[in-house]
């Protein structure tokens, strides 16, 4: 499947911006199943300096530095993708999950890359209440894809999504103590109970296919940033992505942006600002498939 794509971030301040420093994580992912054919990232204002690496994850970064005095920023990320997801394995033919915690921790040559995801973070604290949910799902035993199924599917039946019932800080307690959130607080809730188990999990950060209502034409604008869960299978069969938000194993309707441990690993724009004062914030995005 092939995706144009593009993401606006609008910031106006209350108070002239007479500096800033942002880094960028708007470049999707390059992967062997995920091809970007064109990329471009525009800045208004036009910063004087800009710069690109790959950070500690292997995700493409953009530093930007603006030294006019602003009170608005408009960054716009284009972008062509070619997106076609491996399949997953069948869970019977994956191996237990005590056997793949175990790879985990003795952290191998195929093994040490997901081992760091099994520790916590400010954003995914140790359990919350997630731990016990999910180990629900992990009876002795249980072959791991098969348990990642189940708990992905009773995330989407016992947690109600509701828009502007959380933010970007809510805690795995809170999503847990309401039963509702949104794409970010599932995963980070999701990866919170698989690391209480032991299980390498990261947050992935992307955006999935929308489709208008029938009848109706597509809204060009109206999608939005998505995130889900990347779970560690084992040395013989890798990762595998869920979305709990719509109880899916991630095929190609979804556009990996970049993974880390948590949200803020990969957050589209972030940075450092002397001035503004308060601010308010408008995110556009538009994921467009470019054939039938």
């Amino acid at each position: 499947m092939r995706f144009k794509l593009r993401h606006i971030t609008a910031y106006r301040y209350a108070e002239q911006v007479d500096l800033a420093s942002h880094m960028l994580h708007l470049s999707p992912r390059r992967l062997p199943w995920q091809q970007v054919s064109a990329l471009r990232i525009l800045c208004e204002p036009t910063p004087i300096r800009t710069s690109v690496a790959t950070d500690h994850f292997g995700n493409e970064a953009h530093w930007i530095f603006i030294d006019q005095p602003h009170q608005a920023l408009q960054v716009t990320a284009e972008s062509v993708v070619d997106v076609v997801f491996p399949a997953a394995p069948a869970p019977e033919a994956t191996p237990s999950w005590e056997d793949v915690v175990a790879q985990a921790r003795a952290a191998g040559p195929r093994a040490w890359a997901a081992a760091e995801f099994t520790f916590a973070g400010p954003m995914v604290p140790n359990d919350q209440g997630a731990g016990p949910y999910v180990a629900a799902s992990f009876p002795p035993g249980r072959q791991i894809l098969a348990g990642l199924i189940d708990v992905n599917a009773r995330i989407k039946r016992d947690f109600a999504f509701r828009p502007l019932s959380t933010t970007i800080t809510t805690s795995v307690a809170r999503v847990m103590a309401q039963r509702a959130g949104v794409c970010q607080d599932f995963a980070h809730l999701m990866i919170a109970g698989l690391r209480a188990l032991g299980i390498p999990a990261r947050y992935t950060s992307g955006y999935i296919r929308t489709y208008p209502q029938p009848g109706r034409p597509r809204r060009v604008g109206a999608d939005v940033s998505h995130a889900w869960v990347g779970a560690w299978l084992g040395e013989a069969h890798g990762w595998v992505d869920l979305d709990p938000t719509n109880n899916l194993v991630v095929a190609e309707e979804h556009v990996v942006l970049g993974w880390g441990r948590e949200f803020g690993d990969v957050s589209p724009l972030r940075g450092i600002i002397l001035g503004g004062g308060a601010h308010d914030l408008a995110v556009s995005v538009d994921l467009a498939p470019l054939e039938p």
